[in-house]
């Protein structure tokens, strides 16, 4: 059941991003679109977990909501939605794989710690990833509007990094409430904000709003990518670890990838193609040890049961 559950969490998050771009592609305003989609998810799951009576309402009412929703959903999804206005779906998505090296910089930043060699490596072949990703449109046919959408991308993995690391003591600190509680609380004023900002900076009419496309996509990234998607998520950290859900970073931009060239016709470069594998590369030599760490547990794991039988 883990493992079915995880292979459906890592296809659900590598669609998104090409959902994500079908529906901007009909016209929806990118910050309301994420807006409507994050504020209707987060109601839908917070109501739910209230009534199940594992969230109570005074949750809202906690500043750390509010922090948590700027950063990891208005911060993270500003960017991206209106980066991919002029991205590639697959190419959102490897960006945003990047996270993990900005995580990883940060904690050292924090806590002065040293980092191992095989971490440093990583980063540098993260660094190498992303600029191989980048020369395209550097040398072949120099866009700067496209280079933004990719400075974009990278700028909303630093929101998602900070609130990645605010987000672990908030967890502690409310230990009496569901994650999932936790994460729709966040979606609730992450929306809010992107619907805000929206307001201020897009014109939103409902023809752009009501084409099938724009309506199908919203309807999919509500219950399948907010809802679905992110219970499965926690669901695994609480049946596995902390570390195991996270490695969809690795397989889920691999995915969109595939998908935007594959079924929405996207250009897709060799060295693109390159840069996105030596960034998942990258990606994993950070994490090796954490890694190795999840191997050890499992065979443990395994060589319980092989005992018990």
């Amino acid at each position: 059941m883990v493992l079915f559950n995880y292979i459906i969490m890592c296809l659900i998050f590598g669609t998104t991003f090409l959902a994500i771009k079908v529906g901007i592609d009909a016209g929806a305003p990118p910050f309301f679109s994420a807006g409507i989609r994050f504020f209707l998810a987060g109601v839908i799951l917070f109501v739910f977990m209230v009534w199940r009576g594992k969230a109570s309402l005074s949750l809202l009412l906690k500043k750390e909501m509010f922090l948590t929703g700027f950063a990891l959903t208005f911060g993270v999804f500003a960017t991206l939605y209106w980066a991919e206005q002029y991205l590639s779906s697959g190419i959102a998505a490897v960006l945003s794989a990047t996270a993990p090296l900005m995580i990883l910089l940060l904690q050292t930043t924090i806590t002065r710690k040293s980092l191992p060699a095989i971490s440093w490596i990583g980063c540098l072949v993260g660094l190498a990833g992303v600029i191989l990703m980048l020369l395209p449109g550097l040398t072949i046919t120099f866009s700067s509007v496209w280079l933004m959408g990719c400075a974009t991308v990278l700028f909303g993995q630093v929101f998602y990094s900070v609130g990645t690391v605010y987000s672990r003591s908030v967890i502690q600190r409310f230990q009496d409430s569901s994650p999932i509680a936790l994460n729709a609380a966040q979606m609730i004023y992450g929306g809010a904000l992107l619907l805000i900002l929206s307001l201020f900076t897009e014109n939103v009419h409902v023809q752009s709003m009501g084409t099938p496309s724009a309506i199908i996509s919203l309807v999919y990234l509500i219950f399948v990518g907010s809802m679905m998607g992110h219970t499965i998520f926690y669901w695994l950290v609480a049946k596995t670890n902390p570390v195991f859900p996270a490695t969809w970073l690795y397989i889920s931009p691999l995915i969109a990838l595939s998908l935007g060239v594959m079924f929405y016709h996207e250009p897709l470069s060799v060295m693109s193609l390159v840069g996105g594998i030596t960034i998942i590369i990258g990606i994993v030599l950070i994490n090796l040890s954490n890694l190795k760490q999840l191997l050890v547990k499992k065979q443990n794991v395994m060589g319980n049961v092989s005992h018990h039988r």
